[in-house]
């Protein structure tokens, strides 16, 4: 593993010593078979208290996890007939989104989202998984697409936001970003979101915007990274851990204030630590959700989303006397 919280380590030391174990027992000189048992106990009680115990900070840890699953696996094991379709047909290609047809279930419908990379050479080719306007406006061209053949829409969210380097600002960022927003809350098709791992600011929300947003348990969705958010606040990037658990990005914050529709369960310490029933899981939403969406007229698909978003966000009104203090 790549990446190790802080409140995992006892778990691998555990984990190591129960292997030493089995490689001594293996060899038939003597039977460690009772003392691995009872690591083995350990163990699952040690694991099952450390996940069901992470703080806003670990999610983003866990979230950020180099062994997780992207946007391109998920295609490869939830999808069938994929075929990538490339540019914006303005300026270019744009690497951090991943987007084409394909299936899923036999249905046919256009999927994208962000895409990372797992190592340094990839991560640098994919911007990290940052896009560019021409990201964004590869995403519209798709979505208007499908809108035209009737197809419905899967977003993938990955990324810790828009690319904000100059060059972008320049080519039309924020244009770029709401002009998306603002297509997909009128787009005639049903729309499933899904966020598989990092959540971050506009440049996730630039192609979020769903008829039905799913989050993955140990995903995170913010309105601004906490190293971002750590260093407007208080000058000093060393307290995202702080400005994390302050957010309310956890997945189980998110639900409460209806920020998202469902969240999908992870195998206990992450979706990297069984890939494939994390596929199950996602496939299986996905899915459901679209043939549930599948009944609605694109009349009721419109006014529904919108009702849905115009009554996000909670608030109270102060009294007089709060308001003179």
């Amino acid at each position: 593993m790549s990446t190790i919280l802080e409140v995992e380590k006892p778990l691998l030391e555990l984990e190591h010593k129960i292997r030493e174990l089995r490689e001594v027992d293996l060899t038939g000189q003597v039977d460690l078979s009772a003392e691995i048992r009872q690591l083995e106990r350990k163990a699952k009680l040690l694991k099952a208290s450390i996940y069901g115990n992470l703080s806003g900070w670990d999610r983003v840890q866990i979230a950020r996890h180099a062994q997780r699953p992207t946007t391109i696996d998920y295609l490869e094991n939830i999808f069938t007939d994929f075929t990538e379709l490339h540019g914006d047909r303005l300026l270019g290609d744009d690497p951090a989104i991943v987007a084409g047809l394909a299936r899923v279930e036999n249905r046919a419908c256009v999927v994208f989202g962000h895409q990372k990379g797992k190592e340094t050479k990839e991560n640098l080719a994919r911007n990290f998984g940052m896009p560019n306007p021409e990201g964004f406006r590869k995403a519209c061209r798709l979505m208007r697409m499908a809108e035209r053949f009737g197809l419905p829409i899967v977003s993938f969210i990955d990324t810790p936001g828009a690319y904000p380097g100059i060059v972008a600002e320049e080519r039309g960022q924020f244009e770029a970003i709401a002009s998306s927003i603002l297509l997909m809350t009128g787009i005639k098709v049903p729309i499933v979101t899904v966020v598989i791992g990092e959540g971050g600011s506009g440049g996730a929300l630039g192609i979020a915007v769903g008829d039905r947003v799913l989050m993955l348990e140990n995903s995170v969705y913010s309105v601004i990274s906490p190293e971002g958010c750590a260093t407007i606040l208080w000058r000093d990037v060393t307290k995202a851990k702080q400005a994390a658990n302050s957010l309310g990005l956890t997945s189980e914050k998110l639900k409460e204030l209806g920020l998202v529709d469902h969240i999908l369960p992870e195998p206990l310490g992450g979706a990297h630590r069984d890939t494939a029933e994390t596929f199950q899981t996602v496939k299986k939403a996905i899915t459901t959700n679209l043939n549930d969406l599948s009944r609605q007229s694109p009349t009721e698909l419109i006014e529904n989303r919108y009702q849905k978003y115009r009554v996000m966000g909670r608030f109270r009104e102060a009294s007089p006397n709060e308001l003179e203090s």
